[in-house]
């Protein structure tokens, strides 16, 4: 093979940009399976990532995430100076694998054996971007990191640790830190309108573990839910784990469009939304349209999960009430994060349940392994009551206007007649939308291979769009980073619609 040359079994790797599978996965699966099935030998060199990036059509970006991957996972060895090759000692499970075998068949050469329900759940696409520590422009959901005040959590925890007893050292309430419960139902009374008391609050894991609890517990295999259409991907995946049948409901400027869900499904058992701020177009649902699926839910005997993800960072006015705080039926479960108000490491969120479903949830992430740790929700705790928390999203409130504005103005600069930035009134993110005839997938990954994340709307979609957009987080990045990133992405959008 000459200097560079890429092999034919590399040249031949199926590379589909259409696949809810990243490039990278679908190239590390492909170089994976060559190194496996023996048609790239051990001692074998690859590529250089420019090279095997040119001939395969992809960005650089995508080789060297394949290579780093499989270099980590020891099917590759790197040998300063002289390139990248294939191990001659291929990793222990790899000895399990006979030639032409995929892992997780059997020795009868048939798939491995998922239930129905895991093949359905492994299959769902998820928008996962690695390297959050230092996010690329314009992640969503990722929040300010570079102005928390970690000396003042550092403090506390500090103290904890210094004082801590039997009553933090083992497992402690299943429902979570009496302390830092109330301070959540204080809080949720005064600032979301949320009717509840301490008893009622559970803390959890993220709000992945608090949907994936609330399917669960509340959907059977086969039941229908509603999902709202653009929405949010893991709450359509906790609904496919569960077994129950994924409903889409179309998203209009006043929210989810309940009149539409009734008429595909008015037996729907559940339904999913984000109303203070719809995930990921960013409206609000109007009082009218709650009051509607309130309705419904209760003449179906449904139930709500309302969502409520990011809603503390209003720019204008007071933060919404919640949809909770209007339900007189009980029929709403609602949810919050700290993941986006602090940071998403702390892994620590909390679901209020309607009175008679508290002992299930409980009992439900009693199995599911418990709340996350009581230092750290102690710590939590008097963050809340020694006024840092509030301090914290005020600033966080001017500081996240600027940096929306910021946006904004860039976009107007670079992008105009290929990019309209649409300005939010709450959040970490903002809607935007292509010109006519851009696919946002393409556009995507235009914007990958220039250093840029900004998924397309169509990933958060079940049914077609009749618009193309793409969703740009801005908090986590200064003004300057942020005009700096919107450079790039306008370059990367003007040379693809260039060259397609």
């Amino acid at each position: 093979m000459a200097k560079g040359t890429p092999p034919v079994s590399l040249l031949a790797i199926p590379l589909d940009a259409s696949s809810a599978a990243p490039l990278f996965r679908q190239l590390y699966d492909g170089l994976r399976g060559a190194i496996l099935s023996g048609s790239l030998k051990p001692g074998g060199r690859l590529p250089a990532s420019r090279t095997l990036a040119g001939d395969l059509g992809v960005s650089r970006n995508t080789v060297t995430t394949a290579y780093d991957q499989l270099l980590a996972e020891g099917y590759l060895e790197g040998k300063v100076g002289a390139g990248t090759y294939v191990t001659r000692t291929l990793p222990e499970d790899a000895l399990l694998v006979r030639r032409g075998q995929a892992r997780g068949d059997d020795r009868t050469g048939q798939p491995g054996r998922l239930s129905r329900r895991g093949t359905l759940l492994a299959t769902t696409p998820a928008w996962v971007v690695r390297g959050a520590a230092d996010p690329k422009p314009f992640r969503p959901g990722v929040p300010a990191m570079d102005t928390l005040p970690l000396d003042a959590w550092a403090t506390l925890a500090a103290r904890h640790w210094r004082r801590s007893t039997g009553h933090l050292l083992g497992y402690g309430d299943p429902a979570g830190y009496g302390p830092l419960r109330e301070a959540i139902a204080a809080h949720l009374g005064t600032a979301r309108g949320v009717v509840c008391e301490a008893g009622q609050v559970v803390i959890v894991a993220g709000t992945q573990q608090a949907i994936d609890l609330a399917t669960r517990l509340l959907l059977d295999p086969g039941d229908p839910a509603w999902i709202e259409d653009p929405g949010f991907v893991g709450a359509r995946g906790a609904v496919v784990g569960a077994g129950a049948r994924l409903v889409p409901v179309p998203v209009d400027g006043d929210g989810m469009v309940v009149s539409a869900g009734v008429a595909r499904c008015p037996e729907a058992r559940l339904a999913y939304v984000t109303p203070s701020h719809q995930y990921p177009l960013g409206v609000a649902m109007t009082l009218a349209r709650r009051l509607e699926l309130l309705c419904w839910a209760h003449r179906a005997g449904a139930w709500i999960l309302e969502d409520d993800y990011d809603s503390e960072f209003r720019y204008t006015g007071r933060p919404l009430a919640s949809l909770q705080g209007l339900d007189q039926q009980g029929r709403v479960v609602y949810m919050g994060t700290f993941s986006k108000v602090l940071f998403p490491a702390l892994r620590l969120s909390y679901l209020v349940a309607p009175p008679g479903l508290v002992n299930a949830f409980v009992a439900a992430l009693a199995l599911a392994g418990g709340p996350p740790p009581l230092h750290t929700q102690a710590v939590l705790a008097d963050f809340f009551t020694e006024g840092h928390f509030l301090r914290h999203i005020r600033r966080m409130r001017a500081l996240y206007a600027e940096r929306q504005e910021a946006l904004v103005r860039a976009a107007k600069a670079e992008l105009c007649g290929l990019l309209e930035v649409v300005p939010s009134e709450t959040g970490l993110q903002v809607m935007s939308w292509l010109d006519e005839g851009i696919n946002d997938r393409a556009a995507s990954r235009w914007a990958d291979a220039a250093g840029v994340v900004a998924p397309p709307l169509s990933s958060y979609t079940l049914e077609p769009s009749s618009r193309q957009g793409l969703l740009l987080g801005y908090a986590a990045h200064s003004p300057r980073q942020i005009r700096e990133g919107m450079r790039r992405l306008a370059t990367a959008l003007h040379c693809g619609v260039n060259t397609s």
